[in-house]
Parts: structure tokens; C-alpha cells; sequence
């Protein structure tokens, strides 16, 4: 059964066992954007381990206090990755401009949602990724036609939970799929 792939704003990616760049093995992706002109996504399972939110904050010379939300970093995907995103729950909008792409997921790229974190006035939930994965016009679809990529909803365990080692096999476990028992060979009804 082929996958729907013309709807793919406001779901999960889920690389498969066999993806050949190594920058996305076992990635799992939200993705912001899909359109005829491309794709744009982050990928949520991939923390950074070299710096905290706070130590961000104080490179920004943004004010934070002892209260300071602790928020993963996670690298986002290799394009523009000095550049940051956050996806966070509906529950806060930025004045500046925030994205829905679906899920109950909102995506903010502006410097106000970090200041609205650090003061305790920004979203329930929050994921901050530094660098997007990025898609030219019809890549995306060839990859997922090509056994590169499953698709599903989004949940918020598997976007905002801390369980990073456990989002892959999670995301598959949403489609009803054992990671241990999944083939890298594509087959089409």
C-alpha cells in the first residue's frame, strides 16, 4: 500500500532502518511544511549534548532566572543550523508569527519565544532545534516513494518527551510496526 504523500505538513517522519545519510539514521522529523515547492522539517529525537538551553540564553544575552524552563536542544537537521525553531504546544502564539502545521504543534522562529520561555510565559511544551532538514521541489515524495521515510501523526510524547533513545521505535510502534521486525526492501500492492 502506498503512502498518501500529498498531505504531509503537521506529521512525523520516521526514517527507515536503511537510510543511507547517516545525519538522519533513525531520525524521527516533525515537518513544518510541505508543499509543491519543497519540505521543511525538524527533526525532534536528536538532542544537542553539547549545550543547555540557559548556556544559549547567556550566548544571546538574554535574561533568565533560577526558574528558567530546562528545554532540550536538539540539532534540527543540517541546513542553516546556527539558525533556531521552536515547536511547541498551541497553547502559546507569538506576536511576531507563529506556524500551525497541524498536529496540535505550533512551529516559532522568533527571538520572543525564548525570551517568553526564560520569563516563564511561554508554552506548556517546547522543543528548541538549531538547523531545519530541508526538501527541494518533489525530493521528499521521491524519498518516501523510494522506502526512505514512513509517515504518521504527530503525538507530543514522541515531539516534547525526553526519551530520545525511545522516539524512533515509538514513532514505528504508532504505526503498529516492530522496529526489530522491520524490512528495508520497498514493495508496492
Amino acid at each position: 500500500m502506498e503512502q498518501n504523500i500529498t498531505q504531509l505538513a503537521g506529521k512525523l517522519l520516521i526514517a527507515m532502518p536503511d537510510m543511507a545519510d547517516p545525519r538522519f539514521a533513525k531520525s524521527v522529523i516533525y515537518l513544518c511544511a510541505h508543499s509543491d515547492q519543497g519540505g521543511m522539517g525538524l527533526i525532534v529525537n536528536k538532542p544537542q549534548i553539547q549545550i543547555r538551553f540557559t548556556e544559549l540564553l547567556d550566548q544571546m544575552q538574554l535574561p533568565h532566572g533560577a526558574d528558567t524552563p530546562d528545554i532540550r536542544v536538539h540539532t534540527g537537521g543540517p541546513v542553516e543550523t546556527g539558525r533556531g525553531f521552536v515547536l511547541h504546544s498551541t497553547d502559546y502564539t507569538s506576536g511576531l508569527g507563529t506556524l500551525e502545521p497541524g498536529g496540535g504543534i505550533g512551529m516559532t522562529a522568533t527571538l520572543d519565544v525564548l525570551e517568553d520561555i526564560a520569563a516563564g510565559r511561554g508554552p506548556a511544551q517546547a522543543l528548541l532545534a538549531l538547523g531545519y532538514a530541508g526538501w527541494g521541489p518533489g525530493q521528499l515524495e521521491q524519498e518516501i516513494r523510494q522506502n526512505g521515510w514512513l509517515t504518521c501523526d504527530p503525538r507530543d510524547d514522541i515531539i516534547f518527551g525526553r526519551a530520545n533513545d525511545h522516539k524512533w521505535s515509538g514513532a514505528l510502534k504508532l504505526l503498529g510496526i516492530d522496529p526489530l521486525l522491520l524490512s528495508a526492501t520497498a514493495g508496492h500492492a
